[in-house]
């Protein structure tokens, strides 16, 4: 297929169209595609349908956050890397925002007891429950996924080590290349944005060249505290996240909550506030950091987790875009996700089980509630944002 024509635009566009968006995104990845397509396909035509396709495509495949990778391609394609890293940035901003003035409300105020708290942590129980259900009809449609997914969790779950999820991932790309070699898609020629984005090889082999030292360092890093142990931590979360923003939970779980740096009833209840917002999910790690005790004043801390776990796929997405085309049509790559992608299932249905299930579901009450918002959710299609509304208002009557 021919490459479509790319029509550039001035170089604050991304950020002001962004900006907008990143403020009324509602409803998570899927449903920002949805809104991506609408403004910039169908309203704006910065690109056309199948180039959307094609920067879609390239988004799931690697780890992060697919809508936020995407608002990056786009704006590139737009004006140019820094025009596209400005609408990234404006995309993420009032989220982060947000998430930060949540977390400086519960440093003020003692919500200990507060009944919408409670509601919060059973709107989280809603979501994961919700999430785990689609991804692993998605993820692990045949035995061998499904038994790759249940092995994974009752792992994570009997040895309760967050430790070896990166591990397990690594373990599922291995079976993946072995087992599930067959179904790769039949590769196109060449992406349609390839010839709009001008971005030079060399650029490309920096970026990933120094993402891969970063992870090699952040996977080897056993400091004891600090702003280094926190952008370890938060660099190696954020470049193992495969399949979606709720596949966050259980790596942000492993290393701030066993760890110790911020207790279940913080941790779930930022969550549960996260689905009530806008603009990608992983900006729920500006609320964990701004909750982080650190030298820097909180807000700094949370800004700079959130900058350690945005930065991997920053860098994958500029190391990996000169190269999709060949990546495209390469069975390995393909079966190796497969594999990677049902042990994330796994991962998921671990965290569902213990901290959500364990900290959300205290009571009769609290469990009826939970699958009253699951309903309400999957059933009758309410968005997460009026879910969380509604459990954090009826934890005061109910809980």
């Amino acid at each position: 297929m021919a490459d479509a024509p790319v029509t550039r635009g001035s170089l604050f566009e991304p950020l002001l169209v962004f900006l907008r968006l990143g403020c009324t995104s509602f409803g998570g990845p899927v449903a920002h595609l949805g809104y991506f397509q609408n403004e910039l396909v169908q309203r704006r035509r910065w690109v056309d349908e199948a180039t959307f396709a094609d920067v879609v495509a390239l988004c799931q495949f690697l780890p992060g956050p697919a809508s936020s990778q995407v608002s990056f391609v786009l704006g590139t394609l737009r004006s140019g890397l820094l025009g596209g890293f400005l609408g990234w940035m404006a995309f993420t901003l009032p989220s982060a925002l947000l998430m930060i003035g949540f977390a400086y409300g519960m440093h003020a105020i003692n919500f200990a007891s507060a009944g919408w708290l409670h509601g919060l942590k059973v709107a989280a129980v809603a979501v994961v429950a919700q999430a785990v259900w689609l991804m692993g009809r998605k993820l692990c449609p045949d035995v061998p996924r499904f038994a790759l997914m249940a092995v994974c969790a009752a792992v994570l779950i009997l040895t309760r080590m967050p430790a070896l999820q990166p591990a397990l991932i690594a373990v599922g790309a291995v079976f993946g290349v072995i087992f599930l070699g067959s179904g790769a898609t039949a590769p196109r020629d060449k992406p349609n944005f390839a010839t709009g984005l001008n971005l030079s090889r060399q650029l490309a082999a920096v970026s990933l060249a120094l993402f891969g030292a970063l992870l090699i360092g952040s996977l080897l890093w056993r400091g004891g505290a600090g702003l280094a142990d926190l952008f370890a931590r938060f660099y190696r979360t954020g470049s193992l996240v495969f399949g979606g923003g709720h596949v966050v939970l259980p790596l942000l779980e492993g290393e701030t909550v066993r760890s110790g740096l911020v207790s279940h009833d913080v941790f779930l209840s930022g969550y549960g506030a996260a689905q009530a917002l806008p603009g990608p999910l992983f900006t729920f790690a500006a609320f964990l950091g701004t909750n982080i005790p650190s030298a820097w004043p909180p807000w700094l801390t949370g800004v700079w987790c959130l900058g350690a776990i945005l930065l991997p796929s920053l860098l994958l997405i500029v190391g990996m875009l000169p190269f999709w085309a060949r990546l495209t049509g390469n069975a390995r790559a393909q079966a190796a996700l497969r594999g990677a992608n049902a042990v994330v299932v796994g991962l998921l249905v671990a965290a569902f089980y213990d901290p959500v299930c364990t900290s959300g579901i205290t009571s009769v009450r609290a469990g009826v509630m939970a699958m009253a918002a699951f309903a309400l959710l999957q059933f009758y299609k309410l968005p997460n944002w009026a879910v969380v509304i509604l459990c954090a208002a009826a934890g005061e009557f109910v809980l």
